[in-house]
């Protein structure tokens, strides 16, 4: 594997969504709101109603396990991921920088390549600082080969490897459980 990192030829934005092939009409009407995002300065901003965010299913495949994170402000078992830090616009490359920043894993790569997996347009409660907005999330997924190795970054946040059904009865998230389910078919 790979160390963590720019991943190469890690796709612009505009290219990772013409190559992605939405699965279902939820999926193809998050797709045309995401692309009519693309070139906006603000896509990125969290300050905007609708902004892009990247996420991860850390996968080990020897063992066909996932790794999920509790995420303390949706009060959920979510994979990693989030905002694009200043100047970030590569989506791979702040998933692989949240999946190291959340867990610790040193080895993340892309798996089985680097395409996109998922694209889900989520909402986001409002917060004491935000108000509710939306995230177009774009989902990949990283796998590892030191699964042992995983930390949390802090201890709110827990790690748990799970299979990947007991993953899908410890989400809440229905568009999270597609991730998983199109996990589990690359996994089989």
């Amino acid at each position: 594997m790979v160390t963590t990192g720019a991943a190469p030829h890690s796709p612009d934005l505009a290219r990772l969504l013409d190559d992605h092939r939405p699965q279902g009409p939820v999926e193809t009407a998050d797709l045309a709101r995401a692309r009519a995002r693309v070139g906006a300065p603000d896509a990125w901003d969290r300050g905007t109603p609708l902004h892009f965010t990247a996420s991860a299913l850390i996968v080990h495949p020897p063992t066909r396990r996932v790794l999920l994170r509790w995420h303390v402000r949706q009060q959920a078992w979510l994979q990693v991921g989030g905002h694009g830090d200043p100047g970030e616009s590569l989506p791979l490359d702040i998933a692989l920088r949240e999946g190291l920043e959340e867990t610790g894993l040193t080895d993340l790569t892309p798996w089985p390549d680097a395409a996109l997996v998922h694209l889900a347009v989520v909402p986001v409660p409002a917060s004491p600082v935000e108000p509710a907005h939306e995230h177009a999330d774009l989902r990949f997924l990283l796998a590892t080969d030191t699964p042992d190795e995983a930390r949390p970054e802090n201890p709110a946040s827990p790690l748990e490897w799970l299979g990947i059904e007991e993953a899908k009865r410890r989400t809440t998230e229905e568009n999270f459980r597609e991730t998983l389910d199109r996990a589990a078919r690359l996994l089989a």
